[in-house]
């Protein structure tokens, strides 16, 4: 086993936490969160693969699963999944593979012409994905796959990008831990260097608590804002003030099944809120002497 198993086993169950994802793995090489359910879908697919990678992991059957996000980009998938998909299929050594398939990607999101993906659909954070989410899932794959834009593009997602801009992050109405955390990241990929944001520092919550909020100095804190906190701490070569705590408070969303919830109230795991607790653990444990 990877030492990253052992390293972030410290700190929660992270053997029930890979067994949960074991359980839910299809024949059709994808992922459903709840195990009963034959619908695998893209989300939990990249999410499974994310975990296998983040604790360094063989991955069960990849071929299965190359097969499976391949077959999944097509004309009517929602760009983020497009984008999760590309990433996932990299991810499993299928970058060749992704690259073939990203010009798919174009006729949804294309910056040069002004379309920030036409036909949202379906998102990670809002329901509906917003031309931020979309846009940052579709650098982070493309990053990820070799893919460039061009310098008329880069210019059309920067200016896209500052748009969001509203006091000391990024938002619609107010700056959001998401959102900046989202539109930082697409800047600094793309090769620009915006200024640090004070943002994600004024969202944590030591003391009694642990983790981030969404918005400054407001309670309580969720799994998402704090996953994303860390990652913009990190972007911007900060440290967190009370790592320890922050741990403490993954620890209590972790349910009996393995996986874990987004909030110290009552929830249901996903996958998507399991791998966001590994990493949020794997990055503060960084922190901890």
């Amino acid at each position: 086993m990877g030492s990253k198993l052992y390293e972030i086993g410290r700190y929660v169950d992270v053997n029930n936490a890979l067994r949960y994802v074991e359980k839910r793995r299809h024949e059709d090489g994808g992922y459903c969160f709840v195990s009963v359910l034959d619908d695998t879908n893209v989300n939990d697919t990249y999410y499974a693969i994310k975990i296998y990678n983040l604790l360094e992991l063989e991955f069960p059957e990849p071929e299965k699963t190359i097969e499976f996000l391949s077959r999944s980009i097509q004309p009517q998938t929602a760009v983020v999944a497009i984008a999760m998909a590309l990433e996932g299929l990299a991810l499993l050594g299928a970058k060749d593979l992704a690259r073939e398939k990203s010009e798919i990607v174009f006729t949804k999101y294309n910056p040069a012409e002004g379309k920030f993906a036409v036909g949202l659909g379906g998102s990670e954070e809002f329901g509906t994905a917003t031309p931020l989410e979309a846009t940052y899932w579709v650098t982070k794959a493309f990053d990820k796959i070799g893919v460039k834009f061009d310098s008329e593009e880069r210019d059309a997602i920067r200016t896209f990008v500052m748009k969001f801009r509203n006091g000391n992050g990024y938002g619609v109405k107010q700056p959001t831990t998401t959102m900046t955390y989202q539109a930082l990241f697409t800047l600094y990929t793309l090769g620009y260097k915006p200024p640090k944001s004070p943002h994600f520092r004024n969202c944590e919550l030591c003391g009694d608590w642990g983790g981030f909020t969404e918005v400054p100095y407001s309670l309580p804190p969720y799994l998402e804002p704090t996953f994303y906190a860390t990652r913009g701490l990190e972007l911007q070569k900060e440290t967190p003030t009370c790592p320890k705590r922050h741990i403490w408070f993954i620890h209590q969303l972790q349910n009996p099944n393995g996986g874990f919830r987004r909030s110290l109230e009552l929830g249901i795991s996903n996958f998507q809120n399991t791998y966001r607790a590994l990493a949020v653990v794997d990055s503060m444990i960084k922190y901890i002497p």
